[in-house]
C-alpha cells in the first residue's frame, strides 16, 4: 500500500488517544494464559504482533475470546480494534501444543520458546523468513548447555527437551526478550533458578516491565546483586487476574514528535520509552546524543525527529540491524532521499539536518517503526510511502491517529 502524506502545520497540542501498550499486552497475555482460572485483559490493541500470541496461547490451551459491545464473548479478534479479552487459562500439565505459529512477532517467538521447552515434547515453531533469521544463538547456546535441542530450518524452529531449572548466564548486551522469555518459564519449574547478566543489562525496563506483569498474576522475581543477578523460585504458579493495558508510550513517540497531546500515558511507567519526552527536548535544543542502548524502539523516531531540527548522534544502536529490518541501514537509505546525510558505526548513528521533500518514493522495508517514522517526517515535507501497511504489525490505527490530528493522508496506486 502507498501512502501519499501531504506536508502540514499541525498546530502543537492536538489532542489523541495512545495505544495499548503492545509490550504489556504481550506479557499481561502470556500470564493470564499460563493463569488457573479466568482473567479480563482489558484495552488491548490488536495488531498482528499480538495476534501472534493469541495464537500462540491458543494452541498451548488457553482459552482467548473478545468481548463484545453487548457483553457477549466471540471467537472473532479483529486486527485495528481495541478490545477486552476473557482469557481462560493452562496449567503447565495440559500444555498440548506441537506447532505454535509465531508470524512475524520477534518478541512472540523468543517469549514461546522456553515455554515450549515445557512440555518434554518437540515443538515447532513458525514464522516469516525474516523472524527466523533473526538472531537465536542465546537460546541455542543455553539449551546446547542443558541438554536441549534446537534445530533450525527455514521457516521454523524445533525445540524439544525438558527446560531444567538452574543458572542460566546471559550476556547483557543481547535483547532482554530473552530473559523475559526465561523468567516466563522458569517459576513453573520445580526447583529455583537464578539468571545471571553478565555486564550491563541493556534494555532493561522491558526486563522490569516483566518482572512487573509477573506480580500482578502472583509470580515473583528480583533483582539481586546490584542489578546482576535475576532470582527465580521455582514451584510458583500464576493465578488468574483482572488487569486494564497501560498506553504505549512506543507507539505514543510518533504522534508526541508531531507535537500532539497525547492522553492515556502513565508517567510513572516501568516503559522506557517514556524517556522520549525527554529526548525530544533534548534535540529541540542542541544536536544532542542520546544513548538508545536501553530504548532501542526509539531510535527510528528520535533520528526522524533530528532530521526535522538540528541533527544527532545516537549511540547503543547495535541491536537496531537485528530487527524488523536492518533500521540502522533503512534509516540511512531513505533519510538520504530527504537529502539528509548520515553515518554509521558498529554501535552508533549519526544524523545530519535540513531535510526536504524527498526526492523519489519512500520504502517501508516491511518494518513498522520505519514506516511509522518516515510518516513523521512527511507530515513536515510531504512524501509517498511504500510499503505502508507495515504499521499493523505493532500499531493498526497510526495513520487514522495522525488524520485526527490534522494531517493528511490519501493512499494512491
Amino acid at each position: 500500500m502507498k501512502l501519499e502524506i501531504r506536508g502540514t502545520d499541525i498546530s502543537r497540542g492536538a489532542e489523541v488517544t495512545a495505544p495499548g501498550s503492545k509490550s504489556m499486552a504481550h506479557r499481561m497475555l502470556i500470564c493470564a494464559g499460563l493463569a488457573d482460572g479466568v482473567s479480563t485483559v482489558k484495552a488491548v490493541d490488536i495488531s498482528e504482533d499480538i495476534l501472534a500470541t493469541i495464537d500462540c496461547l491458543k494452541a498451548l490451551g488457553a482459552g482467548i475470546t473478545a468481548v463484545t459491545d453487548a457483553g457477549h464473548q466471540s471467537e472473532d479478534i479483529e486486527i485495528g480494534r481495541n478490545v477486552t479479552l476473557m482469557v481462560r487459562g493452562i496449567s503447565r500439565g495440559i500444555m498440548k501444543a506441537s506447532v505454535l505459529r509465531c508470524r512475524e512477532s520477534g518478541s512472540t517467538l523468543r517469549f514461546m520458546v522456553p515455554l515450549a521447552a515445557l512440555s518434554g515434547r518437540e515443538v515447532t515453531l513458525t514464522g516469516s523468513r525474516t523472524l527466523l533469521s533473526r538472531p537465536m544463538s542465546v537460546y541455542d547456546n543455553l539449551f546446547a548447555e542443558k541438554g536441549l535441542r534446537i534445530e533450525h530450518m527455514e521457516e521454523a524452529l524445533l525445540v524439544s527437551g525438558s527446560l531444567p531449572a538452574g543458572t542460566y548466564k546471559l550476556r547483557g548486551d543481547i535483547s532482554s526478550q530473552f530473559v523475559s522469555g526465561l523468567l516466563f518459564a522458569l517459576p513453573l519449574l520445580e526447583g529455583d533458578s537464578r539468571i545471571v547478566i553478565e555486564g550491563r543489562a541493556e534494555s532493561r525496563p522491558y526486563i522490569d516491565m516483566t518482572i512487573e506483569a509477573l506480580g500482578q498474576f502472583g509470580v515473583w522475581a528480583g533483582w539481586e546483586q546490584d542489578g546482576q543477578v535475576i532470582s527465580v523460585p521455582g514451584g510458583q504458579s500464576y493465578k488468574s487476574h483482572d488487569v486494564t493495558i497501560e498506553g504505549d508510550w512506543s507507539g505514543a513517540s510518533y504522534l508526541l514528535a508531531l507535537g500532539a497531546d497525547v492522553s492515556g500515558l502513565n508517567a510513572f511507567s516501568s516503559q522506557g520509552d517514556k524517556t522520549c519526552v525527554d529526548y525530544f527536548r533534548q534535540l529541540d535544543e542542541e544536536a544532542a546524543t542520546l544513548d538508545i542502548a536501553d530504548t532501542p524502539d526509539l531510535g527510528p523516531v528520535l533520528a526522524a525527529y533530528a532530521a526535522l531540527r538540528r541533527g544527532c548522534t545516537l549511540t547503543g544502536t547495535r541491536r537496531l540491524s537485528f530487527k524488523e529490518s536492518d533500521r540502522n541501514a533503512a534509516m540511512q537509505e531513505e533519510l538520504a532521499k530527504f537529502g539528509v546525510d548520515t553515518r554509521i558505526t558498529e554501535n552508533s548513528m549519526t544524523i545530519g539536518c535540513g531535510a526536504k521533500t524527498p526526492s523519489e518514493i519512500l520504502k517501508g522495508h516491511n518494518d513498522h517503526r520505519i514506516v511509522m517514522a518516515l510518516a513523521v517526517m512527511c507530515a513536515r515535507t510531504g512524501g509517498i510511502i511504500d510499503g505502508a501497511e507495515a504499521v499493523n504489525k505493532s500499531f493498526p490505527d497510526y495513520f487514522g491517529k495522525l488524520q485526527s490530528i490534522g494531517v493528511c493522508v490519501k493512499e494512491v496506486l
